[in-house]
C-alpha cells in the first residue's frame, strides 16, 4: 500500500481523498460501529475532515487505534499522535487534515461532537467534480 501514496503531495484532494478511504477501510475491518466522515473545510482551520467512529469496549478502541496508527505510518504519516489511549474511552488520532475520533459508544453519545460540529455528513469525498465512495 505504500507505494500507492509514495509519490502523493501530503496536501493534495487526492491524497486526503486515499487517507479517508484507507481510514474507512482500517476502521471496518476492526469491526468499527457508526462511522461518519464530517467536511470541515469551511468550519474549522485545524483539519479538514473529521471521522468519527464507536468501538464496543475499551480493548476494542485500543485495537482500532493502534491498527490506524500502524496504517498511517505506512503511508508516510509518521509520529501521527495519539491522545486518550490511557483510558481508551475516547481516543483521538491526529492525521493533520483527517483527525480521527474513536469512541465507546456511552463516551460518543454524551461528547456528541456530531452536533457540537453540525457539519457537512459525507458519504462520498470531493476530488474536484468526481466524488470517489469511501466503502
Amino acid at each position: 500500500m505504500k507505494t500507492q501514496f509514495s509519490k502523493l503531495n501530503y496536501s493534495s484532494e487526492t491524497f486526503k481523498d486515499k487517507l479517508l478511504r484507507l481510514i474507512r477501510r482500517s476502521l471496518e475491518d476492526d469491526k468499527a460501529q457508526d462511522i461518519i466522515v464530517i467536511n470541515l473545510k469551511k468550519k474549522a482551520n485545524f483539519t479538514d475532515y473529521l471521522v468519527i467512529a464507536s468501538g464496543t469496549s475499551q480493548r476494542q478502541v485500543a485495537s482500532m487505534a493502534q491498527h490506524l496508527r500502524e496504517k498511517l505510518k505506512n503511508v508516510g504519516l509518521a509520529n501521527v499522535p495519539i491522545e486518550g489511549s490511557k483510558q481508551n474511552d475516547w481516543v483521538l488520532i491526529d492525521g493533520g487534515d483527517v483527525v480521527i475520533n474513536i469512541f465507546r459508544p456511552e463516551i460518543r453519545e454524551f461528547y456528541n461532537l456530531e452536533k457540537m460540529w453540525n457539519g457537512e455528513l459525507i458519504d462520498s469525498v470531493e476530488s474536484g467534480e468526481n466524488n470517489i465512495e469511501l466503502s
